[in-house]
């Protein structure tokens, strides 16, 4: 098995890597790749879905991104203990009929000791929103890491 660092236990400072590199990963749009962060039998409460396994997350993550077009992400760490993440986040997309939207929401995540993902949770709330009220315009520069995101 190959480690994927940072590994648990975690410190403020390797967690807001994690988090760094969770959201550019996310921001690829690349389904397999975004998977390879998570444990073979992964288990995922996503909304109201509940998937196992990176198979499922693969075909999960491949419809997303068929509905939710030029999605852009930004993450910012919440709380860590050990081997746990707390994670609050924002992404912007557009549905087939031109729509914005901005999703708002909380992911909960548990790594096993090669820093992998085994569990992770989201709770997510979509707000419409216009064209001209979006923020988000493309992966976070790298002179932004770290920026916490605004509530609105």
């Amino acid at each position: 098995m190959t480690d994927r660092p940072p590994l648990p236990p975690f410190t403020t400072e390797t967690a807001a890597q994690k988090v760094q590199a969770a959201e550019d990963a996310w921001n690829t749009r690349d389904p397999q790749r975004v998977a390879q962060a998570y444990t073979e039998d992964s288990r995922w409460r996503n909304r109201d879905l509940f998937l196992t396994g990176r198979a499922e997350i693969i075909a999960f993550l491949t419809a997303k991104w068929e509905r939710e077009l030029d999605y852009v992400l930004r993450k910012s760490l919440w709380a860590c203990t050990d081997d746990r993440i707390a994670v609050r986040f924002q992404y912007e997309w557009h549905d087939a009929g031109g729509q914005w939207w901005r999703s708002y929401g909380n992911e909960l995540w548990e790594f096993d000791r090669h820093g992998l993902m085994s569990r992770r949770e989201a709770s997510i709330n979509d707000v419409a929103i216009s064209a001209a009220d979006r923020r988000l315009f493309g992966p976070r520069p790298a002179e932004e890491h770290g920026q916490d995101i605004p509530l609105r």
